[in-house]
């Protein structure tokens, strides 16, 4: 079986490690901008598609998604649960501790044989369950995409599994909804779109119909929209001009596939050793075994035995399960604060870092934002809490306060949660955003006060709205109570409300 387990290992590494270099060498797929669908205008992006803003006809899908197949981000080749098992054998100390097991099962020490086998089997199984659970966390990019669509076909909206979608498909989207692929946009009715999956920005863009010059990079494309982005407010339509993987995110999901595996100093210096080692251990073994038989006259069997006892009390076995073992605790560590370690080896690499390049919305960042004071005519009230939890306290000169004490700043925060198209909830624990930063940070706000937005929207239902746009930069909102008298709340930037 120690054979079996070593001649294995060094096939499966042989022939994953020939397709990680097949898998390199082809070129990386990119996503399908080569139309520059950004900088033309609608009329121009319709006739190049074949399509038209009623939609596609049903034979013209059919036929196109036989062409580009179903929009979905396709599976990365990764490796299966036997073969990822026996990559762990891969390694010459571990040959060298097999080989040991072996000689020691011979020489009928069978409780010597077991242990080091043992530590040998712990090692294979604790980098194969870390290794599983990484592969398992890199495939969550696909649970970024959209469900389901909205479209026009023949003439008639339809909402139809997202996977359906094919260019030239006319899509329809709302607030709440999420990209399903990317579109050119033709018709848009204050559209935002959070784009923070792809930028790392986390305010939302405003979108626009009219194109944009050719280098215009991804972020400034007021004119599209792209697949597993969010709608944050208002409502759009566009025209499918790329799906699966000639999306953007497609782009990102393919590239984070073909990501080279690399040799980690610590994984080359523990094969140096292990070379070094096994030299010395059979030169030694090998010249106590001749000086016991030439110049002491000892039978050659005991010699060998003599010899092969001394190698494999030389073998440090319990070397790879300390180094498994220490290595698997820093990244369990690093899984508590939410840092996916793919390779065991690759957590001690974190100790000769230099250099970190890090997007800062999401990463270094929250993606949230937070009132964290509110200046009124009366003084500056300080709020405490932070992200989208709506609890929290607010402090006038230091101490805290009833915001119903202060008509100012309940009013102020009645304004914030009126004046409002976000929502929060709380989903496992975790209060979660539907709708811009902004909105939910000023939502969040008028809850601290003690303001239950269901009942407040309730007694004082809105009457009409001035959407946000960057035109007049504001918002308004006209608000009735149950005995006829009327409200008007206002936000926006203060050079134009002042």
């Amino acid at each position: 079986m120690l054979v079996v387990l070593g001649l294995v290992g060094a096939y499966v590494t042989h022939r994953t490690l020939a397709a990680v270099k097949d898998a390199t060498r082809q070129p990386l797929k990119p996503a399908d901008d080569s139309n520059h669908w950004h900088a033309m205008n609608n009329a121009r992006v319709f006739a190049l598609l074949d399509a038209g803003e009623d939609g596609l006809a049903k034979d013209k899908v059919n036929l196109r998604l036989d062409e580009y197949g179903p929009n979905r981000l396709p599976e990365a080749s990764t490796r299966g649960p036997l073969v990822r098992f026996f990559y762990q054998f891969h390694n010459l100390l571990i040959y060298v501790l097999l080989a040991a097991s072996g000689i020691t099962a011979m020489l009928g020490h069978w409780v010597d044989a077991g242990v080091i086998l043992g530590v040998v089997v712990v090692n294979a199984v604790i980098g194969f369950v870390q290794e599983g659970k990484a592969e398992n966390a890199l495939r969550a990019i696909r649970q970024m995409l959209s469900p389901q669509a909205v479209v026009l076909r023949d003439g008639q909206r339809a909402t139809i599994p997202a996977d359906e979608l094919v260019p030239g498909d006319v899509v329809f989207m709302q607030s709440g909804d999420k990209v399903p692929a990317d579109l050119r946009l033709f018709r848009v009715k204050s559209l935002q779109i959070q784009e923070s999956v792809l930028t790392g920005e986390s305010v939302a863009v405003e979108k626009e119909i009219e194109p944009v010059i050719e280098d215009t990079v991804l972020g400034d494309r007021r004119s599209m929209a792209y697949s597993g982005t969010l709608v944050t407010y208002g409502q759009g339509s566009g025209v499918v001009v790329a799906t699966g993987a000639r999306t953007e995110i497609g782009r990102i999901s393919t590239m984070l596939a073909r990501v080279e595996t690399l040799t980690t100093p610590l994984l080359r210096q523990m094969s140096q050793f292990a070379r070094w080692l096994t030299a010395v251990i059979i030169a030694i073994a090998a010249v106590t075994s001749l000086f016991g038989i030439l110049f002491r006259d000892y039978p050659t069997a005991e010699m060998f035995l003599a010899a092969v006892g001394l190698a494999v009390a030389a073998i440090p076995e319990g070397l790879p399960a300390i180094m498994t073992i220490t290595l698997a605790i820093g990244v369990q560590r690093m899984a508590h604060r939410h840092a996916i370690i793919r390779r065991l080896p690759a957590v001690e690499t974190l100790g000769s870092v230099t250099v970190i390049c890090s997007d800062k919305t999401g990463t270094l960042t929250r993606n949230e934002m937070t009132v964290q004071s509110v200046a009124a005519a009366t003084g500056l009230f300080e709020v405490t809490g932070g992200g989208y939890d709506p609890h929290g306290s607010f402090l006038f000169d230091d101490r805290e306060i009833v915001p119903d004490d202060y008509p100012i700043l309940f009013e102020l925060t009645r304004a914030s949660l009126l004046c409002n198209d976000a929502v929060i909830d709380e989903r496992h624990g975790e209060w979660v955003l539907q709708g811009d930063p902004t909105e939910g940070a000023l939502l969040t706000l008028g809850i601290k006060a003690g303001l239950d937005p269901a009942f407040e929207r309730e007694t004082r239902p809105r009457s009409d709205v001035i959407p946000f746009e960057s035109e007049h930069r504001f918002m308004a909102t006209l608000h009735h109570d149950h005995s006829g008298h009327g409200f008007a709340y206002i936000k926006g930037a203060p050079e134009r409300l002042l």
